[in-house]
């Protein structure tokens, strides 16, 4: 058990208790599964009174020693595309039309939010619930950004949460930086994925009749929305050239939001402060936050995933993802956005963190004393 750890009043995950005939014909028992897990993904799978688990799993963050099977298809594939867009970023300022260089950002920023606001944070997480309208325009969103299906996104998505840097987790943050970035991508996954994922409960996902029109019909949307309009609207609607529709608002955008998204499971797993738990990798990384428009407060989603904002606080011009789900709130199409009160985020800071959280300021009842009597002010006012 971590230092100073209390047991809360539920300590098996419920998550874990629906998937247990999934789990019996994977062969994979609900107690095993339970002890295996090395985080919490929804609020009904705390063991503490301030949102974590009882063991200890710093001994469980481990890669099996393996020499792994490369996937010589996606290698050409990612390839090709980093090639592109490089070639598409040289365009951009030689000879690409302003409009073509507006929509591939424009595009950038649907596709990030089809991702952080639909996959992630309201089918992943059940952080907050939306109305078919607004699935709708996520589902639309996600097609675009070309990550897999939202059902395949969210399901891996559960599985990093609840095995986080184990050999279950599908971008395990054990094996270096390039790994956990894209060469998760280019080889066969680890067995404990598969056997792990499948133990997964995913009938709230199954009961979405949005989420399972894109998966049944992904192979042919997909293309439609990444490649094709993308490529053709700028040709016909301004004319620009070939060339510069496909490597610009086409291969460079979809390059980048690909880059930006694996930021997250790379770069906010390894560089950053880690205020709510020092005992894992998941770190705060603002530039992460702005690229990935709020998905760079790693540490604190880590402890608390079911809060919608994946942030202790809402700042929309660090977190734009927050002040997308708020806008649609005020509308009525999102509902029943889940947070963490303060008291429980003072409990874990005070608990598990590396004391690097930031108090609100001058005065702040959490400030040091010491910091308070070792202050310099300089140009006071005189009695």
């Amino acid at each position: 058990m971590p230092p100073n750890a209390q047991a809360g009043a539920q300590s098996v995950s419920d998550s874990l208790i629906a998937a247990a005939s999934a789990a019996a014909d994977a062969g994979q028992s609900p107690t095993k599964l339970q002890e295996d897990s090395t985080g919490v993904l929804f609020e009904c799978d705390v063991e503490t009174t301030d949102g974590g688990l009882v063991k200890d799993i710093t001994v469980m963050k481990k890669a099996e020693k393996r020499r792994l099977k490369l996937v010589w298809r996606n290698i050409i594939a990612f390839g090709y595309l980093h090639l592109a867009a490089l070639y598409g970023a040289y365009l951009m300022v030689a000879s690409a039309k302003w409009q073509t260089c507006i929509l591939a950002y424009f595009l950038y920023v649907v596709s990030g939010l089809g991702i952080t606001a639909g996959a992630h944070r309201l089918w992943a997480h059940r952080s907050y619930k939306a109305k078919w309208p607004l699935r709708v325009i996520l589902v639309i969103f996600n097609t675009i950004a070309f990550q897999d299906a939202a059902y395949h996104w969210a399901r891996d998505h559960r599985v990093h949460h609840k095995y986080s840097e184990t050999d279950a987790d599908p971008h395990n943050a054990t094996r270096g930086f390039f790994f956990s970035h894209v060469g998760w991508l280019l080889c066969k996954r680890h067995p404990e994925v598969k056997a792990k994922g499948k133990g997964v409960d995913l009938s709230d996902l199954r009961a979405d009749p949005i989420l399972m029109f894109q998966k049944k019909y992904y192979m042919i949307l997909m293309p439609i929305a990444c490649f094709i309009i993308p490529t053709v609207v700028p040709m016909y609607a301004w004319g620009e050239s070939f060339m510069n529709a496909w490597f610009v608002a086409t291969m460079f955008r979809w390059c980048f939001i690909l880059n930006v998204t694996w930021l997250v499971n790379s770069a906010a797993h390894k560089f950053g402060g880690r205020p709510y738990d020092k005992f894992i990798n998941p770190s705060e990384n603002i530039s992460v936050a702005i690229l990935a428009f709020g998905e760079g407060w790693h540490n604190y989603h880590h402890v608390f995933p079911w809060d919608y904002k994946t942030a202790e606080f809402g700042k929309y011009s660090l977190n734009f993802t927050t002040a997308f789900i708020d806008f649609f709130a005020k509308i009525g199409w999102a509902y029943d956005l889940k947070t963490v009160s303060t008291d429980i985020i003072k409990k874990r800071v005070k608990r598990t963190g590396d004391g690097t959280h930031a108090t609100w300021g001058w005065g702040d009842v959490d400030q040091p004393k010491e910091e308070i009597g070792d202050a310099v002010i300089t140009h006071k006012k005189s009695e």
